[in-house]
């Protein structure tokens, strides 16, 4: 063999190893890249999901009610019920010929005394009727134990009226209510006449002798 084939085979020997050493590199870094840039996805990956639970777990504290007991609304029972409320009807000094009538509340829940209370006395077949510019501008309402007023005017001062007469009975009925309460009359008995009327009903005393 002579010495140039020899040293051609050496060259290609030579290439051929200096090619694959390339090959082995290059595919070495191939490999490290993708190492590499897995972990970086994934590292990302991690980074976001504890971002979205973080923001998951925010938007839960906001979104949650405050704490707090039950409101208290209070209660309210519509017009009083006549069981539940006492009467009673005392004379006073000033202004003459007047009676003081007085509900008080004695049910658990704050109630209405709408309108003015009809008086029927002894038997008669009508009401008494109610003085109009009485008219409160609301309607009275009663919470536990406290009372409303209304004001009787039993007879003309100037004598003016007629028929008169002396009743020992006093019913008392709320508006909207069939049932009756019957109170007692002071000295157990008024003279009336055809003047009698009665108030609206007051929250206050003095504004029923008004």
């Amino acid at each position: 063999m002579s010495i140039t084939t020899v040293n051609a085979r050496i060259v290609r020997t030579a290439v051929a190893s200096a090619t694959l050493m390339a090959a082995a590199l290059t595919l070495a870094a191939c490999n490290n890249d993708d190492g590499e840039g897995v972990k970086r996805s994934g590292s990302a990956t991690s980074s976001a999901a504890a971002s979205q639970g973080s923001d998951t777990q925010t938007g839960d504290e906001q979104d949650a009610p405050a704490g707090g007991g039950a409101q208290d609304t209070g209660g309210k029972g519509g017009t009083c019920d006549p069981d539940k409320v006492s009467m009673t009807v005392s004379k006073v000094s000033r202004p003459i010929n007047h009676l003081l009538l007085k509900a008080t509340n004695n049910s658990g829940v704050t109630c209405d005394l709408p309108g003015f209370p009809a008086l029927r006395f002894d038997d008669a077949q009508a009401a008494t009727p109610v003085i109009e510019e009485s008219k409160p501008q609301a309607v009275v309402s009663l919470a536990p134990g406290k009372s409303g007023y209304a004001g009787i005017l039993t007879s003309s001062a100037d004598g003016s009226g007629s028929e008169g007469t002396k009743v020992s009975e006093l019913s008392v009925f709320l508006e909207g209510k069939d049932s009756a309460t019957s109170v007692s009359l002071p000295g157990g008995s008024v003279y009336i006449d055809s003047s009698a009327k009665v108030t609206y009903w007051q929250s206050e005393s003095a504004n029923a002798l008004d």
